[in-house]
């Protein structure tokens, strides 16, 4: 990524939940979560976070392109109580997505070990001999002129599992500009929103589900 590449979006801190504990916001696609190696990528939502809530930590991270929700934590207790749940795949995390093409069933399952493709870093790829496990439960919501809108449900957690998922099941994300091709890749940005997240609150140990609509 060079300087001219990343253009971070100038949208204000869309908060959606807040305490004494954690902090939960709306990430505009095209900003990063957390900086990346040079000062033109310094710009992230982690620090624009800190900005106002000055003990934010790290929990996750969602790609640069992707939208949605995503938590960080106010105390250490928190960080490490969240840690614990997402390693655990106790958290549950609904997607939104725009996919290529239209689907002949309304649910399926994609199981697809993954691991990262060093000579082309970041990208990913499907790996049965050296992957790690990597399964996505998928339900259309609606199709027509040539795309589906589906909901996507990680059952693991691997970087670009779902963008990689797709696409090897013929439905690309559309604007994706890693797995997408022609047409599909033709889209003002990555058409795939952290839609919702559930979890048990550190403290408490309440349920939580914490939502922020699609923006397309």
């Amino acid at each position: 990524m060079t300087v001219s590449d990343y253009r971070p979006p100038m949208d204000p801190l869309s908060i959606l939940y807040q305490d004494h504990e954690l902090v939960i916001v709306d990430k505009p696609s095209g900003l990063l979560s957390v900086p990346g190696r040079g000062e033109h990528l310094a710009d992230c939502l982690i620090t624009r976070v800190q900005a106002v809530f000055p003990t934010a930590l790290l929990v996750h991270r969602l790609d640069r392109d992707t939208s949605g929700v995503i938590v960080f934590a106010l105390t250490p207790h928190a960080q490490k109580a969240m840690g614990r749940q997402f390693e655990a795949r106790t958290t549950k995390k609904t997607y939104v997505a725009r996919v290529w093409g239209e689907f002949a069933e309304k649910t399926g399952t994609v199981d697809l070990p993954m691991i990262v493709d060093w000579p082309n870093r970041p990208l990913q790829k499907v790996d049965f001999d050296q992957g790690r496990p990597a399964i996505t439960d998928w339900r259309v919501v609606r199709s027509g002129h040539g795309e589906s809108r589906v909901r996507l449900y990680p059952k693991t957690g691997r970087s670009h599992q779902l963008r990689v998922h797709m696409k090897e099941i013929g439905h690309p994300i559309l604007g994706d500009p890693f797995y997408a091709t022609g047409a599909a890749r033709d889209f003002p940005r990555l058409m795939l929103h952290s839609e919702t997240l559930q979890f048990a609150h550190p403290e408490s140990g309440k349920g939580m589900r914490i939502s922020a609509k699609a923006p397309f």
